[in-house]
């Protein structure tokens, strides 16, 4: 898979619900998956929030949504992030490390319980960053 570089949405408990009209307005295929199903959050009142969701456009368009946790911030505007994504880790923690310079590290680039290299970070100008690298084992 090539690297992919797609927007990110955060939502305030209406992801399914606007994940669903997008998968409508742009076709394709639409999957979600829940906070419960990773176990990656004890708050009962976040087991059915969705975690992640991803449009898949017939053109190949993709566009990826969340619910924020209950301890997390929503704040409409600035409900969004980056998203880098894909299987070569070169490439990929060589964007993450660029992109960490002078940044605010949100999450670090390490081993996420879905099995992936995942992290998030602020870049110096205040852009929400997420990298996702595909099945990847290294643990740093």
């Amino acid at each position: 898979m090539a690297t992919q570089l797609n927007p990110y949405l955060n939502f305030a408990g209406t992801a399914r619900e606007a994940m669903t009209f997008y998968s409508e307005v742009f076709g394709g295929e639409l999957d979600l998956n829940t906070f419960a199903e990773f176990g990656v959050n004890d708050d009962p009142a976040d087991a059915e929030k969705i975690m992640h969701g991803q449009v898949t456009s017939p053109s190949g368009l993709v566009l990826m949504g969340a619910d924020v946790t209950s301890g997390m911030e929503h704040v409409e505007g600035n409900n969004f992030a980056v998203s880098l994504s894909g299987e070569d880790e070169t490439e990929l923690r060589g964007y993450w490390d660029k992109l960490a310079d002078g940044a605010t590290i949100v999450e670090p680039l390490v081993k996420a319980p879905w099995g992936d290299t995942f992290g998030m970070l602020v870049d110096r100008f205040g852009i929400n960053w997420m990298v996702n690298i595909a099945g990847s084992t290294d643990e740093s």
